[in-house]
């Protein structure tokens, strides 16, 4: 996913030192270990199948490449483990990887008719099956409305807890009927009308929001300066979040009507209300956008969108 952008915008150096905070099915970090001969990665992800599969993929990288099991909110605890202070660049791709929305048994796709699981990490932690079969109506109601953006959320909480009086409900596809059936949208659609349902219930399951704000602080506090972060992310909820993180991270408030305050002598910039500080710049004014040929080639590109930052004070 916007691989050619990845790798023109991160620009890492001779010996570089790079994080990839995803590293999903291992793309990016081969793409930008086969580019930089002398940089090395450290590939972080909280599925240890997918691990599993990259780390094999990326073998013949040797001591280039090390697979970490971890998730990105523990980046700071993997760096100093092994001693590491700063790194040249931190990659983050939030999308859901192919390998997730294919592999049997994962409940992420409404296409196919799975368990209702949509975990990143299978070894524990609640399912989307548990949320659905055990919130009460106003919580699913405003689940889905806040994390997926679905006006109507109201209906389909109804027809849910509804069916699950009748039988616990599974599976995607019971799941997906019973959205359709609530938002009378039988047929053919451009987009699903399970879509933003099942994305509601992906990012409650897996807490994607609620840690993104403080991955973006800790990893701008990991790089050296010069250092660059690249975030891709897929929906509004996510790129809202990462743009008015980098703002407030360059010095720019972001609380209405206040202004920020200069509180120490270096120039840095700090809103006391928001924890506005000026230690980047934002490199990107508008999110990059995959190109229309891979968007041809990969539709699922189509939703993303990928911000860069450059650590410029301590």
């Amino acid at each position: 996913m916007l691989l050619t952008e990845v790798l023109e915008w991160l620009k890492p150096g001779e010996g570089a030192l790079i994080v990839d905070c995803t590293l999903g099915m291992g793309g990016h970090s081969e793409a930008l270990l086969k580019e930089n001969p002398t940089a090395r990665v450290i590939g972080l992800d909280r599925d240890s199948e997918s691990l599993e599969l990259a780390q094999a993929r990326l073998s013949e990288f040797g001591d280039r490449f090390l697979a970490v099991h971890s998730d990105y909110e523990d980046l700071s605890q993997v760096l100093e483990e092994r001693g590491i202070i700063a790194v040249d660049c931190i990659l983050a791709d939030l999308g859901i990887s192919s390998f997730q929305l294919e592999a049997p048994e994962r409940g992420f796709s409404f296409l196919k008719d799975e368990p209702l699981d949509m975990r990143m990490d299978r070894l524990g932690g609640l399912t989307a099956a548990d949320l659905v079969n055990d919130l009460g109506e106003k919580e699913l109601a405003d689940l889905i409305f806040e994390k997926g953006e679905e006006r109507g959320s109201r209906g389909i909480a109804r027809a849910i807890v509804k069916e699950r009086t009748r039988q616990r409900i599974e599976s995607t596809k019971q799941l997906a009927d019973i959205v359709i059936r609530a938002l009378h949208q039988r047929g053919k659609w451009r987009i699903h009308p399970a879509t933003r349902t099942f994305q509601a219930l992906r990012i409650a399951v897996n807490g994607e929001l609620e840690r993104l704000n403080e991955f973006i602080s800790t990893a701008i506090s990991m790089l050296r300066i010069g250092g660059r972060l690249s975030i891709i992310s897929f929906h509004s909820l996510e790129d809202r979040i990462v743009k008015n993180a980098y703002r407030r991270e360059s010095g720019r408030c972001i609380c209405e009507g206040r202004e920020a305050r200069p509180v120490s002598g270096d120039g840095s910039v700090v809103c006391l209300t928001c924890g506005a500080a000026r230690r980047v710049a934002i490199l990107t004014r508008k999110a990059i956008r995959p190109s229309e040929q891979e968007m041809d080639r990969n539709p699922r590109s189509r939703s993303a969108r990928m911000r860069i930052c450059e650590r410029t004070h301590q």
